[in-house]
C-alpha cells in the first residue's frame, strides 16, 4: 500500500517535480502557473477522467466482490449438493475478475482494502464512515477503524517550497532551525518541529502539495457515485456520508480554519488555566502552512503517566471529563477527532488539546437539548432522556418514532440496571440509542457521533488512568456544574437582554398593532348581521347527549351499531347543527 500511495504523490503536482528551485522571491503558485500553464488545464481534466476511471474500477470491483463474499457467508448446508447451485456458480465465475488477493477476504475488509488503494482522500473518507456506528454496520465500521492516518511523507525539499512560497518568505528567514525529518505525516498534511526566529518552539503543519486539487476532484466524483449508491442502498445513507465528509475535509485542507479553531478554543477556556491549546502565530500561517506553539508532555495513555501518582491522576482524569463535557454542553463547539494521541499532560499536571483541524458545532437550541438529555441520562430520567433525544432526530417517511421511544427507554433500564456493578458506558449507551434509531427510519445528525467518539476518548482514557473509575458519578459531577450554570439568573440576564431588543421594539410598535387588530375587528363585526345567541343552542346540546350515550353505550359494553350510530349522529349535529 505505501507504493501506491507514493506513487500517488509523485503524480499530484508539478511542486513535488520542482522543489529543489530555490525561493525566488516571487509567489510558488504564480512561478508554476507561468511555468506549467499550458498544460494545467488539460492535466486537471486528464486527472479527473483517470480518477473516474478508477473510482469506478473499485466500486464495481467492491460490488462483485460483496457478491462473492456473501456467498462465503453461506451456512454449510447452504453450499452442499444443488442448494444454491446458481449463486454459487456465478460467484465461482466472477471471481476471476477480481484481484486474487482480495477473491477470498470478507466484505468489510475488501472495503477497507480498495480505500487504501484509491489513496489519501479515500483513506480519510475510511475514517469517517468508521465512526458512523449508527448507520453502518458493526462489522464494517470495526474494519474501518484499522486505517491509520500515516502515509509516506513528502519530500523536504517539496515542503520548503510550500512554506516559502506562502509566507513570502526564504526560510532562513522565517525559522532558526527546522527538522527535515516530519514528526507524523497524514493524508493531507504533515508536520515538522521548527524554531522561530524569535527562539519559540514551534510545530509547523504543511499541506501536502497537490492535495487540494485531488480532495477536490474526488469529492465532486464522491458526489456522483452518492446518487448511485443512494439507489442501491438507501438504507446506509451513502449520500449523507459523503456529503458529510466533503464539508469536513474541505476545511481539513484550509489551515486557517484550524488555527481558528485554536483560537476559539482558547477564548472558551480563557478561565481554565489547566487547560492548554496551542498558540497560533499568525505571522508564520497561511492557508497551506499552520504555525502553533509545541506542546512538550507525553499521551495519557503513555505509560509513564502512571508515575505521577494517584492525586495527579485524578486531576487529569477531573481535568478532561470537565473540559469534555464543557465542550459539548455548555460551549457547543467540541473537538471532532478526539483520541489519546491528541491529547497530551503537561507538567502541573495539565491538558493540552491538539490537532484541532476537524471540530463539531451545535446550534443553539441543539446544544441546549443535548444538555438536557444528557442531564436526564445521567440521572437516570428515562422519560426525559427519549423524549429530548428524539427531539433532535429526522423521522424519515415510515419512520417509527414512538417504536423507537419504547425501545431506546428499554435499553436505559436495562444500563440501570448494570450501572451498580460498574459495567457502564455511557457511550456505549448513546451509540446504541443511535443504531435503534437506524431501525425505526430515525436519523441523528454526524455531530452525535462525534460527540459519542469524544466520549469514548473520555471513558477509554480515564479507565486507563483509574481502572475503578466511576463514569456516571464523574459525568454527573460535571453536567451539574454546567447545568447550575445554564440556570444561573447571570445567564438568563445575558438571554433576556439578547432578546430585548425585539421587546422594545414590540413595545413600540403596540400601540399600531392594537390599533391595526381593533379596525380589523370592527370591520369583521359590522360586516355580519345580528344572530339571535341561541341559534345553535338546541343542537348542540343534543350532539353532546348522543355522544356522551354512545362513550356510556361504549364503557357498558352496549352493541356496536348502537354506540357507533350515536357517535356519528352526534358528530353530525355538532358539525353542521344550526
Amino acid at each position: 500500500m505505501a507504493d501506491e500511495i507514493r506513487h500517488i504523490w509523485q503524480e499530484q503536482d508539478v511542486v513535488t517535480k520542482n522543489a529543489r528551485q530555490p525561493y525566488s522571491g516571487k509567489s510558488g503558485e504564480d512561478s508554476l502557473n507561468r511555468k506549467f500553464k499550458p498544460q494545467k488545464t488539460f492535466a486537471l481534466y486528464k486527472g479527473a477522467f483517470l480518477r473516474l476511471l478508477l473510482l469506478y474500477k473499485h466500486v464495481l470491483g467492491l460490488i462483485v466482490g460483496g457478491y462473492i463474499a456473501s456467498v462465503r457467508s453461506l451456512p454449510p448446508y447452504k453450499r452442499r449438493g444443488l442448494r444454491s447451485l446458481r449463486r454459487r456458480f456465478t460467484a465461482f465465475v466472477l471471481q476471476f475478475f477480481i484481484k486474487k488477493e482480495l477473491r477470498k477476504l470478507p466484505f468489510a475488509v475488501q472495503l477497507r482494502r480498495r480505500l487504501e488503494m484509491l489513496g489519501p482522500t479515500y483513506i480519510k473518507l475510511g475514517q469517517i464512515m468508521a465512526i458512523r456506528d449508527d448507520l453502518l454496520p458493526r462489522q464494517i465500521t470495526d474494519e474501518l477503524k484499522q486505517l491509520m492516518d500515516n502515509v509516506p511523507a513528502v519530500p523536504f525539499e517539496a515542503i520548503q517550497m510550500i512554506i516559502e512560497s506562502n509566507l513570502g518568505a526564504p526560510l532562513k528567514e522565517l525559522f532558526l532551525d527546522i527538522k527535515h525529518e516530519p514528526i507524523g505525516s497524514a493524508s493531507i498534511a504533515q508536520t515538522h518541529r521548527a524554531t522561530t526566529i524569535h527562539g519559540k518552539p514551534v510545530v509547523v503543519k504543511v499541506v501536502k502539495p497537490g492535495i487540494r486539487e485531488t480532495v477536490l476532484s474526488d469529492i465532486k466524483l464522491l458526489q456522483i457515485l452518492s446518487h448511485f449508491l443512494e439507489w442501491i442502498i438507501p438504507r446506509d445513507q451513502p449520500r449523507e456520508i459523503i456529503n458529510e465528509f466533503g464539508r469536513y475535509t474541505l476545511k481539513e485542507i484550509d489551515l486557517t480554519y484550524e488555527a481558528d479553531h485554536a483560537e476559539i478554543f482558547a477564548a472558551n477556556f480563557a478561565d481554565y488555566p489547566d487547560i492548554v491549546f496551542p498558540k497560533i502565530y499568525r505571522e508564520f500561517s497561511s492557508r497551506d502552512v499552520l504555525c502553533m506553539e509545541y506542546l512538550e508532555g507525553i499521551q495519557p495513555n503513555n505509560p509513564r503517566v502512571l508515575e505521577l501518582g494517584s492525586a495527579n491522576l485524578q486531576k487529569i482524569v477531573d481535568l478532561g471529563a470537565g473540559a469534555i463535557i464543557k465542550m459539548l454542553y455548555e460551549d457547543g463547539f467540541f473537538h471532532a477527532d478526539l483520541h489519546a494521541g491528541n491529547i497530551v499532560v503537561l507538567p502541573g499536571p495539565k491538558l493540552g488539546f491538539m490537532d484541532l483541524g476537524m471540530v463539531g458545532r451545535f446550534d443553539e437550541k441543539t446544544k441546549r437539548t443535548m444538555l438536557y438529555y444528557f442531564y436526564a441520562l445521567v440521572n437516570g430520567d428515562v422519560e426525559n432522556s427519549t423524549k429530548y433525544l428524539l427531539s433532535m432526530a429526522k423521522v424519515a417517511p415510515g419512520g417509527d418514532p414512538v417504536g423507537f421511544r419504547r425501545s431506546v427507554a428499554d435499553l436505559l433500564r436495562r444500563y440501570l440496571l448494570l450501572a451498580p456493578h460498574g459495567n457502564f458506558s455511557l457511550a456505549q449507551l448513546i451509540l446504541e440509542s443511535l443504531s435503534i434509531g437506524n431501525k425505526h427510519r430515525v436519523f441523528f445528525p454526524v455531530e452525535m457521533t462525534l460527540m459519542v467518539k469524544a466520549l469514548v476518548t473520555f471513558e477509554g482514557v480515564g479507565l486507563y488512568l483509574n481502572p475503578k473509575l466511576n463514569i456516571p458519578g464523574l459525568s454527573r459531577k460535571h453536567i451539574r456544574r454546567v447545568y447550575r450554570r445554564h440556570f444561573s439568573v447571570e445567564n438568563l440576564s445575558q438571554q433576556f437582554l439578547r432578546g430585548l431588543p425585539e421587546l422594545v421594539d414590540l413595545a413600540v410598535r403596540l400601540p399600531e398593532i392594537l390599533t391595526n387588530s381593533s379596525r380589523f375587528w370592527e370591520q369583521t363585526i359590522d360586516d355580519q348581521s345580528p344572530q339571535n345567541p341561541l341559534a345553535g343552542l338546541r343542537s348542540a346540546l343534543i350532539a353532546g347527549a348522543m355522544i356522551i350515550g354512545g362513550v356510556i353505550g361504549y364503557v357498558q359494553g352496549g352493541e356496536p351499531s348502537l354506540w357507533i350510530t350515536l357517535f356519528v349522529i352526534g358528530g353530525l349535529l355538532w358539525l353542521f347543527g344550526k
